[in-house]
């Protein structure tokens, strides 16, 4: 844990003390663990006496929509009215899952001008300095698992529900590619054994966020793996989505959700990438995975604009489809010496 503060936790508490209008704030784009975190946040600072709501900066995939607390969340770029009276009239000010202002999108200028004090909790590397209280462990699996340590560090474990933990299971189970990835730990699943304790149906969860798939969708990852090509030399693996792809199958927000894995998931594979085309943004997205010590975060804030951890990060690129892959080609060769 980091503390990028010379406060402690001891200096929160005391703010937690009185009931408070409280505003929590994922990142733009939320995913499982941004909705995840906020909601059990929300649901454990209500329990405290505090007034909360949940701001996002937009909107996000329908298979998170059913977690409790869902129908509360405010969004800032269809309520931005609403959503601007609640941030003035807050007393404190959670940031989560990011840790860098303008990772809020159309709600960068707002956090920046609003004098409340933050709180930020997040697990990426490379904070910046713009909370009044920072918990920043880049050594955690997820943003949702630091919430569980920030409720056992204030003392209210014993406020551990099934609301709490099921929002925080979702965030966990999310963003570990359900306790796959490395920084999943012995301590992850105690949380998550607690979590069942209180009720919480992992396997009716799974099911909510994996197996409700829309069948258009299911067309779209063919259309993705059909497009998946391998570079054998470099172990290194990308898929392709142009803007007509996704038109075709009536793309909703969160379908690409997971398909660079695929990538990753050969054998032999150390380098996984998918980009996507977004006509409307007039960008690129992109995430990068990889296996072992290759630094994709490193990579991702070097050339494409974005970052996130060493093994699962994000960017975006200003030139075509074609251009993009072509920059990441030539990329990859250079890096030879560390993926061959």
């Amino acid at each position: 844990m980091f503390l990028m503060k010379s406060l402690t936790f001891e200096a929160v508490k005391s703010l937690l003390q009185t009931p408070k209008n409280v505003v929590i704030v994922p990142h733009v784009n939320p995913d499982g663990d941004a909705v995840g975190s906020s909601l059990g946040l929300y649901h454990y600072l209500i329990q405290k006496g505090h007034h909360v709501s949940v701001v996002v900066p937009n909107d996000y995939p329908d298979f998170l929509k059913w977690m409790p607390g869902t129908s509360a969340i405010i969004y800032f770029d269809s309520q931005t009215e609403l959503a601007q009276q609640k941030l003035e009239d807050s007393k404190l000010l959670f940031t989560l899952d990011f840790n860098a202002l303008h990772r809020s999108g159309p709600m960068q200028v707002a956090l920046e001008e609003n004098n409340t004090p933050k709180i930020m909790i997040d697990h990426h590397q490379q904070p910046e300095d713009y909370a009044a209280y920072s918990y920043s462990d880049v050594n955690m699996c997820s943003t949702s698992e630091m919430i569980y340590h920030f409720m056992e560090q204030m003392g209210d474990l014993e406020l551990m529900n099934s609301d709490i933990g099921t929002a925080l299971y979702t965030g966990i189970m999310t963003d570990t590619a359900s306790f796959r990835f490395p920084k999943t730990t012995s301590t992850t699943h105690r949380v998550v054994a607690h979590f069942i304790e209180v009720g919480v149906n992992h396997s009716e969860i799974h099911n909510k966020v994996y197996d409700a798939n829309r069948f258009e969708r299911i067309k779209l990852v063919g259309v993705a793996l059909n497009n998946l090509k391998v570079i054998e030399h470099l172990n290194t693996a990308y898929i392709t989505l142009s803007q007509q792809e996704l038109d075709s199958f009536g793309h909703q927000k969160g379908d690409t959700e997971g398909l660079v894995n695929y990538g990753l998931s050969i054998k032999g594979i150390k380098f996984a990438a998918i980009f996507i085309e977004n006509k409307e943004d007039d960008i690129i997205k992109i995430s990068l995975r990889s296996k072992g010590d290759f630094d994709v975060n490193q990579l991702a804030r070097e050339h494409f604009h974005g970052g996130g951890h060493q093994n699962a990060a994000g960017g975006k690129s200003m030139l075509s489809l074609e251009k993009t892959v072509e920059k990441f080609e030539n990329l990859v060769e250079t890096l030879k010496s560390n993926l061959a």
